[in-house]
């Protein structure tokens, strides 16, 4: 499903921001499987762990959805009966992706909706499980507390959060390494150097990681347990706080 991801191949001078536009939805499986290392293990460990913490008659959330892998995976593996899945994006293009990837139905007939909105503005409620996946990093960072705490809000006593973000290094020599690392895994996978420059750009304020300990003291500030990551593999990693 989609194209090849040559968005930033041959560009010249300062590339525009970086924006879920319909170019990007185009291209996004090839994108995000060629940037993020692990993403297939992700998605197929969020299905594991909502799993085991979806609770029956409740929602799940799948918050920043794009186009829809993470409740694609939930609703392949969650087992709980009489669950709705809410699926949330603010990109059209891509929740128009969603809504037709995802129409064909899921086992054991959940219920489904796939939402075009902003998930600062979403409405949580009875919800067992919320995921923000590669999410939590694209909003504004005066909004994530807020945000953090109305999911919170909206959850059953023992429900799960489940966040999955690149993050940031205190350590300069350690930040300089992962960054490293990360290109490399890029370059390994076909992206030229003037890609790799070229989308770093691009993504300047518009993706602004956290620190582990920000995440962690966040997560805590809105009324989660204390975090346990589940994830690692150079500067992404994935976290679970029980509300």
């Amino acid at each position: 499903m989609g194209d090849r991801d040559t968005l930033y191949s041959g560009q010249a001078g300062r590339p525009e921001s970086f924006t879920f536009d319909e170019r990007v939805a185009n291209v996004f499986p090839d994108m995000i499987a060629r940037s993020v290392p692990g993403y297939e293990l992700v998605l197929g460990m969020i299905g594991l762990l909502a799993d085991r913490h979806a609770r029956a008659h409740t929602h799940i959330y799948d918050l920043g959805c794009s186009l829809g892998s993470v409740t694609a995976a939930m609703r392949e593996a969650v087992q709980a009966e009489d669950v709705t899945f809410v699926a949330v994006d603010h990109s059209e293009p891509m929740v128009a992706r969603c809504r037709e990837r995802l129409a064909s139905g899921g086992p054991g007939g959940a219920s489904l909706r796939v939402e075009l909105g902003d998930i600062r503005e979403t409405p949580i409620a009875n919800a067992s499980v919320v995921v923000l996946n590669l999410t939590l990093q694209f909003v504004p960072p005066a909004d994530r507390l807020t945000l953090l705490q109305r999911i919170a809000a909206g959850m059953v006593d023992g429900g799960a959060l489940i966040l999955v973000e690149k993050i940031r290094f205190d350590d300069p020599e350690e930040q300089r390494l992962q960054t490293l690392w990360h290109e490399a895994f890029k370059r390994a996978r076909g992206y030229s150097e003037l890609e790799i420059a070229t989308k770093r750009t691009a993504l300047e304020n518009v993706l602004r990681p956290d620190t582990e300990a920000q995440h962690f003291d966040r997560m805590q500030a809105a009324g989660f347990g204390a975090p346990l990551c589940w994830f690692r593999c150079f500067s992404f990693a994935g976290y679970l706080a029980f509300r």
